[in-house]
């Protein structure tokens, strides 16, 4: 009898509900949000695309699988959005009757606002569809110009190719675009419209981005991590060496995923981290070479099963800040948690702000419907407080200039708004 009562006990006392915090360990961030028009997406879904206009207006790219990309234009004051880029229209193609392989599937691209206001983005196929023989002809790029309210098709940068990124350097008359999936390095001529390789056998990191540095030469990481330098001053590519003063950006085949950069205000430095892990390097782009230094400034935030996606920007003050997804191992809930992460370069510190929520529960109707659970529905999951939090993937940040920051999330596709003054 004894036993069986100590038995008892030792369970009441592992029980989840005597171990779990009555209150969060942890700060939320909390956000405002708002689903992703509705129609302009098939799957609840979109990936890095994403930005601030000069006109003070959000920008989304969305995905339609197998029929149609948009790129949707969100106004912070009035909560209103619209399609600004029908991409089947811009590019003159027919919406197909039956979802396909062939089909302008995905707007993939991080959304480059130049000097000029102009948006520059890309399209991207989708994934083949089961018993369907069908050849990608290759991704469009575009150009958006909010002042006009116009988009200019700026044709199809390398056949069969999506596109992954696009970045212009509008004085020098060229743009630079990454096309998956082999990753080409492609030079646009703005003027011409016809677009070269500087290097046939140049391969990049899978979805690579492209910066200009403070000396108008266009950088981008190449798949064995080498700084690939483009000046179109002089028409000269070259390839050089990372030396880090500690952990390495990475090797050829290792499994940390994607890397994701960004340049500071002076566009001598550039800011860098993986996916899947939370190390922040510092490399300088000012160096000539020929081997351009890299500073390891340490984790970002500490955890386990880091997740980052296209979400490391540098903000208005110059900070250094990134989502990552972590494993909860707080005991408060399950799954995983979304931290918004700041570096400050001026007091070399990295500062959790907090794990993402949202004020506003019904900004998507969860409920099932006819008594089946609704598709595309469970990126987002509720702490033991009733509050939401997302769940598997965030997607994309950004800082505007009033310093709010706007993140987007998948399964529903949301537009989460966190104002600065609610954060720690």
């Amino acid at each position: 009898m004894r036993t069986s009562l100590s038995l008892i006990a030792l369970a009441l006392f592992a029980s989840p509900c005597w171990a779990q915090p009555k209150e969060a360990p942890f700060a939320y961030a909390p956000a405002t949000a708002y689903h992703i028009l509705p129609g302009t997406h098939t799957d609840e879904s979109g990936y890095f695309s994403l930005c601030e206009g000069k006109n003070g207006k959000i920008y989304v790219g969305t995905a339609a699988y197998g029929i149609n990309a948009y790129l949707i234009e969100f106004d912070p004051k009035t909560g209103k959005q619209r399609i600004v880029i029908d991409v089947n229209k811009v590019c003159g193609l027919t919406t197909p009757a039956k979802p396909t392989f062939a089909a302008q599937s995905k707007i993939h691209t991080r959304n480059y606002v130049a000097p000029s206001g102009k948006i520059y983005v890309g399209s991207k196929q989708g994934y083949e569809y089961k018993g369907e023989k069908v050849a990608y002809p290759g991704g469009h790029v575009m150009v958006y110009d909010p002042e006009t309210d116009k988009t200019e098709n700026l044709g199809i940068a390398f056949a069969g190719e999506g596109v992954n990124d696009v970045t212009a350097d509008e004085k020098a008359g060229l743009a630079y675009v990454v096309t998956c999936e082999d990753h080409h390095w492609m030079i646009l001529d703005l003027k011409t419209k016809k677009y070269r390789e500087p290097d046939p056998s140049l391969r990049l990191t899978a979805y690579a981005q492209t910066l200009v540095d403070s000396n108008g030469r266009a950088v981008v990481v190449t798949k064995d991590f080498k700084l690939a330098r483009f000046d179109p001053a002089t028409n000269k590519l070259e390839v050089l060496e990372f030396a880090s003063d500690g952990k390495a950006l990475g090797t050829a085949g290792d499994r940390l995923g994607p890397a994701c950069w960004a340049l500071a205000a002076d566009a001598k430095t550039a800011y860098l981290v993986r996916m899947s892990d939370s190390t922040l390097f510092r490399i300088d782009l000012a160096v000539g070479g020929p081997k351009v230094p890299v500073a390891d400034l340490g984790r970002m935030i500490e955890g386990k099963g880091f997740d980052s996606r296209g979400s490391l920007t540098v903000g208005t003050d110059d900070k250094v800040h990134a989502l990552y997804r972590v494993n909860n191992d707080t005991k408060f809930g399950g799954g995983y948690l979304h931290h918004l992460v700041t570096h400050d370069p001026a007091t070399k510190t990295m500062n959790d702000r907090g794990v993402l929520t949202v004020k506003n529960p019904d900004w998507f109707d969860f409920a099932p419907k006819d008594g089946k659970p609704k598709p595309w529905s469970h990126g987002f999951h509720k702490l033991p407080d009733g509050t939401w939090t997302p769940l598997h993937a965030h997607m994309a940040l950004t800082q505007a200039k009033n310093g709010a920051f706007y993140a987007t999330i998948i399964y529903p596709f949301t537009l989460l708004r966190i104002e600065a003054k609610d954060l720690k």
